[in-house]
């Protein structure tokens, strides 16, 4: 079969990837929301769609998802950096624990069932719609970051947790960060280099570790599906710029609400088919 063929007959499941990563992308640069965020839950479903089990679906489309971030996050990284926005003091001090926290996430989810995967995105999910409904705009709980051993359990935590749902760990990183009174435009941009450490490592790892489920949908090798990669990223590139030129237009507070309402009811939807 060669690859016009291969494309015709799986013609949905490609259209189904790209609008993916248009969305992701448009989500991306009008709210400023992690890609992981939306492709997670969108594979998640996406996958269920084409007969695959919740289990398996969960566990592919957390690797794909962040193998779809290392190059969305160096793209990112080189346009934080031009302003100043990341701190590279924060980013040697916390890397190895970053990292640490990756492997060992990263390793974990070459291990377990993707029933605990899915009940740990749902949490993560509903917690981050909440932060972002209620406690965006408020002010610091902290006046500065924890001593070292404070921070070594944050980045520790970033590393692992975000692994394991594959987010770049600008969901975690981000609010985390802002309750310790740390300057929001750094707090956005570091997010983005610590979505490059989380990511390639974690990609690579349950590309080379993980055991392909016998379900899996076509293109999956290890726990990444490369086809869903090689739609969604050059389209979330291309569309985010187109995010960032609506964000201009729109109100973003509002937009930003929405999203988390979204976001709130697909952690609950996740929840619930786990325990319904």
């Amino acid at each position: 079969m060669n690859i016009i063929e291969f494309i015709t007959n799986n013609i949905s499941t490609f259209m189904a990837l790209v609008a993916t990563g248009v969305f992701a992308g448009i989500l991306a640069g009008l709210l400023g929301v992690g890609g992981g965020i939306v492709i997670v839950p969108v594979l998640f479903f996406l996958f269920q769609s084409f007969g695959v089990s919740p289990e398996s679906a969960m566990l592919v489309a957390t690797a794909t998802s962040l193998a779809t971030i290392v190059p969305t996050s160096i793209s990112s990284i080189r346009a934080h950096s031009q302003k100043g926005n990341v701190d590279f003091g924060l980013l040697k001090r916390w890397a190895a624990f970053i990292l640490l926290g990756v492997l060992a996430g990263s390793w974990l989810v070459t291990r377990i069932e993707g029933t605990m995967l899915t009940m740990l995105f749902g949490v993560i999910a509903v917690l981050s719609a909440l932060n972002m409904l209620f406690r965006t705009g408020k002010s610091a709980l902290y006046q500065q970051l924890p001593a070292a051993a404070g921070q070594t359990v944050m980045g520790t935590a970033i590393g692992f947790f975000s692994s394991m749902v594959g987010i770049g760990g600008g969901t975690i990183s981000v609010p985390l960060l802002s309750l310790y009174n740390y300057p929001a435009h750094k707090a956005v941009g570091t997010a983005a280099a610590i979505g490059l450490i989380i990511s390639l490592p974690g990609a690579l790892t349950m590309l080379a570790l993980g055991n392909t489920p016998s379900d899996a949908p076509r293109g999956t090798f290890g726990l990444v599906n490369l086809i869903g990669f090689a739609c969604i990223v050059p389209l979330t590139v291309l569309f985010a710029p187109v995010g960032a030129s609506l964000a201009a237009k729109l109100d973003a507070v509002k937009l930003k609400k929405v999203f988390a309402f979204v976001l709130l009811f697909t952690g609950l939807r996740m929840l619930a088919q786990l325990f319904l």
